[in-house]
């Protein structure tokens, strides 16, 4: 093998077990997941409950959708300004959903599946009020270009707080799969705990992905304000394939799975070679969950023979990540990050750590090794990269910084976050106003007075490095769906720290790369 192949993944993947143990920085993943969960109480719109802990937070946005005549109270800003975005917010809860799912017995011996059920029903209770009808789904609120002229606490919003709706004359089939597939994994979630909940969910998902096969169309064609900030650039096929199989693993329907099968040629599924995941492109999410249908036993042939070309897509995404394609590969930073562009870049290294961590599961499930093009990989070899990038993010970089707020003793102390940088309303009531933030607040060089633990922000440029400043919202901002992937993969990782187990992942992962 070429003696490139050795540069494929992080150094301590290639050292002999004898020294792995004063190579592997030791984290507690337990703590980051708490602390990941938090992030999402810091978010919140609308009325905030008496068990709320970010108490530096207060009630906002309580006449939303007052114009429109609809409740639409509630919901998740998406980052550091006042917008409520439908399309991030739906994945965000996909993601936080399927993390549950995945690995909701880790988070409950982790001590946080409270939470993260917490996390998931403020989301979902926003979304039933958003599906006013069964063709009308309330996408936006607020408008992204007067919300940033303003620097505001979300207490103090002067901002327009119009609201925007996609409906059978405006489709957005994007907004409607992505929305059908973030409560079709959030009624599985339920389906214990809340069944009456769980059944209204569902009920809700198949009304939303039939609205959005039957009128279909892109929702920022729809709505001209979402364009210059979450514009739906891979279109909405993937998002109904995705809602598709959401709905299939939800209901157990057939017809879901025949959706998948029998559109997945035409609608990218199994041609789109993808190396990114994101709340825009799916198609890798769409092929990983694809790949966990191989494991039933009653599929019909033609099922599975389009599920396996599924398969060769979903191997090209994890075998890119891991650099060992020939040719297609993601770009890495010295240090060793995955490294696809220089605006919020972790948002797809936190979404490719969760999906390598599927598959590494599915790999074990099946007794089998991922064969990419460069070479074959064992399913430790994919959790292990899966972990060296949780564990770049929480420390183990070259600048040694937690890139997790809150974590650690080093991390970001000037998130660019209207919130975390004025003074709390619980400790100031007095009204600060739209340019007023901007003058006294925007421009300090001092640390927030506010913490926004467990938000992952965009983190370092494609040299690793990375400036602490407000103004730098390229790597200072953090995201919802920045933060939701890790959750499941916090749980996995507390779950294997527990006695040996972690290490022998790590240390079966320089075993076989000693051997090339």
């Amino acid at each position: 093998m070429e003696f490139s192949i050795f540069f494929i993944t992080l150094m301590f993947l290639f050292t002999s077990p004898a020294t792995i143990a004063s190579l592997v920085q030791e984290f507690s993943y337990q703590d980051a997941l708490s602390k990941s969960l938090l992030y999402f109480e810091a978010q919140r719109s609308g009325h905030l409950p008496y068990n709320q802990r970010v108490t530096w937070r207060h009630h906002s946005g309580l006449t939303d959708g007052l114009q429109q005549g609809v409740d639409l109270v509630g919901g998740y800003y998406d980052a550091g300004d006042h917008v409520k975005f439908g399309l991030p917010m739906a994945f965000t809860i996909t993601m936080l959903a399927w993390s549950v799912i995945e690995y909701g017995d880790e988070t409950t011996a982790a001590g946080e599946y409270k939470h993260a059920l917490e996390s998931i029903k403020w989301g979902t209770d926003y979304f039933i009020k958003a599906h006013t009808k069964p063709y009308v789904l309330w996408a936006e609120v607020g408008d992204g270009d007067t919300d940033h002229y303003c620097w505001q606490r979300p207490e103090d919003m002067t901002t327009s707080r119009r609201a925007y709706k996609i409906d059978n004359e405006n489709p957005g089939s994007d907004l409607a799969g992505e929305t059908a597939a973030a409560l079709a994994a959030a009624s599985l979630v339920f389906r214990k705990s809340n069944p009456h909940y769980s059944h209204l969910l569902l009920h809700h998902a198949q009304q939303l992905f039939e609205f959005g096969d039957k009128y279909r169309g892109r929702y920022d064609s729809s709505i001209a304000a979402v364009k210059s900030y979450y514009a739906s650039v891979s279109g909405y096929k993937d998002e109904l394939l995705w809602a598709a199989f959401w709905l299939h693993r939800a209901t157990g329907q057939s017809n879901y799975l025949d959706y998948a099968v029998d559109k997945a040629h035409c609608f990218g599924g199994t041609g789109w070679a993808i190396s990114e995941f994101s709340w825009d492109v799916k198609y890798a999410g769409v092929q990983i969950m694809a790949v966990q249908n191989l494991l039933k036993k009653e599929l019909q042939p033609n099922q599975k023979h389009i599920l396996e070309q599924y398969k060769t897509k979903a191997e090209h995404y994890v075998c890119s990540c891991l650099g060992m394609n020939k040719g297609e590969n993601v770009d890495r930073t010295p240090g060793g990050l995955l490294y696809i562009r220089q605006w919020n870049n972790m948002q797809y290294v936190s979404g490719a750590a969760f999906l390598l961590t599927v598959f590494s599961d599915f790999l074990k499930s099946m007794g089998t090794d991922l064969h990419c093009p460069n070479g074959t990989v064992t399913s430790n070899q994919v959790l292990s990269f899966a972990k060296s990038q949780v564990d770049y993010i929480l420390g183990s970089n070259p600048m040694n910084m937690s890139y997790l707020v809150g974590f650690g003793t080093k991390y970001p102390k000037r998130v660019h976050h209207r919130g975390a940088s004025i003074v709390s309303y619980k400790e100031n009531k007095g009204f600060i106003g739209c340019t007023q933030g901007y003058d006294k607040w925007y421009g300090r060089r001092d640390e927030n007075p506010n913490v926004l633990v467990g938000a992952l922000v965009g983190g370092p440029d494609c040299q690793d490095n990375f400036g602490d400043e407000r103004g730098n919202y390229m790597q200072t901002e953090a995201c919802t769906y920045n933060t939701a992937p890790l959750v499941g993969v916090f749980a996995k990782l507390h779950a294997l720290s527990d006695g040996s187990r972690l290490q022998e992942v790590v240390s079966s992962s320089a075993y076989a790369y000693d051997n090339y």
